[in-house]
């Protein structure tokens, strides 16, 4: 039986039977094979070990340091606490993109600021994403865009509403402090119209006509002062029903033209009131009767 050579080679094991009392040496190998890694691999492997470690303490020396400068804490990060009620965010902050938040308001004892170098912008949006409404804060303008804008008071009530139809004022006095007044393109419907203490009361249309309607009366009164009416044409008192009633101490018509008779008479200062038939008065000297028809080519 032919044995190869690689056969030959191999480490075989020899089972030796002794006797007691004699001793015999072992054979030994005549190959020795070594296990392990040697030379520049273990160099390689050693460096790549020494490299990882090298990684690692500085991803977690990077680490400790963000934690640190971004404040990161079990509460939060920085400024900003989480909280049961949501974020709180102390501090001024900065925001680069949109803000989406259901609510925002500041502290008990603070007030809240918005500022921005162009313009602040507040959006509501529907549950499509439409806007109904928008608030612009501009450098030169305020815009507001919906159905309707309205200011209410600490109780709820409305001061000040607005819509397309018409502008509603809920307070119990609207005062004007420019010296120009109000200026108003159409009517203005209010139960009172008063000036400030000490101050007058002036009603002017520069153009047209001025008028007053009041299904149950319009009341004129100066407690500490006078009542004037100007105008460049004529000034018309009308009543339709009743009576025209000139309740005073005096009435004066300083203005009115005296008539004059053809023959000479004695006069005491005393004057009649008369009215020609087209409504104009004039003033006769009183006699013992009417002496308005001596004086009636006034009326011609």
């Amino acid at each position: 039986m032919r044995i190869s050579e690689d056969t030959e080679q191999m480490v075989r094991e020899q089972y030796t039977t002794t006797t007691p009392g004699t001793s015999l040496e072992r054979p030994k190998n005549e190959y020795v094979y070594k296990i392990g890694i040697y030379g520049w691999r273990k160099r390689c492997l050693y460096l790549f070990v020494l490299l990882l470690l090298i990684i690692l303490v500085v991803n977690f020396s990077l680490t400790i340091w963000i934690l640190k400068v971004m404040w990161f804490s079990p509460t939060g990060m920085g400024h900003l606490r989480v909280t049961k009620e949501g974020l709180r965010l102390e501090g001024e902050s900065e925001f680069l993109f949109p803000l989406y938040a259901k609510e925002i308001h500041s502290r008990v004892d603070s007030s809240l600021l918005l500022q921005s170098t162009h313009n602040v912008t507040v959006n509501a949006r529907n549950s499509n994403g439409e806007v109904t409404g928008r608030l612009n804060v501009g450098p030169k303008m305020v815009e507001f865009h919906g159905q309707q804008f309205q200011i209410n008071s600490k109780d709820g009530k409305p001061l000040f509403t607005v819509d397309e139809n018409e502008v509603v004022i809920g307070t119990d006095k609207l005062r004007v402090t420019g010296p120009e007044g109000a200026l108003f393109e159409h009517s203005v419907e209010t139960p009172l119209v008063k000036a400030e203490a000490f101050k007058q009361l002036r009603l002017e249309s520069p153009t047209r006509s001025l008028s007053m309607d009041a299904p149950r009366g319009i009341n004129i009164k100066a407690q500490a002062g006078n009542i004037e009416a100007l105008s460049q044409m004529d000034i018309k008192l009308h009543s339709s029903d009743g009576v025209l009633l000139l309740d005073a101490e005096t009435v004066r018509l300083p203005k009115l033209p005296e008539g004059t008779r053809g023959g000479p008479s004695i006069s005491q200062g005393l004057y009649e009131i008369c009215v020609c038939p087209d409504g104009k008065l004039y003033l006769s000297v009183a006699g013992m009767g009417s002496t308005c028809q001596e004086y009636s080519r006034v009326c011609q």
